[in-house]
């Protein structure tokens, strides 16, 4: 890492996200382009079914906040991020809620848009979450990786 370490913000909280405060984190004057992806839940299951969710728990491993950084350095080290944040609701949580909140900051936005989507989709397939989702017929299934 060099003096200027660019990640600002990483974290697992089982309270309520706020964009606000991670755009704050990312805030930068040689910063041209920031990228800022928030996931919510939604009313629905992404599968092919597309049955009714009325709730969701995200559980996290242990080793999961190690993991966000490991994700994080990464794509700071392979994009010219001035800036990143992450942060990852666990608990339970309400159609519509905030269930993920990353952005990141570069020079120019060609660059914060691609070390955006790599940071949501590593996180997604490396960050050791799970997503327990209830369904209004009163089933429920987890699923392996967050949304």
């Amino acid at each position: 890492m060099t003096d200027h370490d660019p990640i600002r913000l990483l974290a697992l909280r089982e309270t309520p996200l706020s964009v606000p405060e991670v755009m704050a984190a990312v805030g930068d004057p040689a910063a041209g382009g920031t990228a800022l992806f928030a996931g919510t839940v939604r009313d629905h299951d992404g599968h092919a079914s597309g049955a009714a969710v009325t709730s969701l728990a995200y559980s996290a491993h242990p080793s999961a906040e190690a993991e966000l950084r490991r994700v994080a350095e990464r794509v700071a080290a392979d994009f010219p991020v001035l800036a990143l944040a992450a942060v990852h609701r666990v608990g339970e949580l309400a159609v519509g809620d905030l269930a993920v909140v990353v952005a990141v900051a570069c020079a120019h936005r060609d660059a914060a848009f691609a070390a955006s989507r790599r940071l949501i989709d590593d996180l997604k397939r490396e960050v050791p979450i799970w997503k327990h989702q209830t369904f209004a017929d009163g089933t429920h299934e987890w699923v392996g990786a967050c949304a």
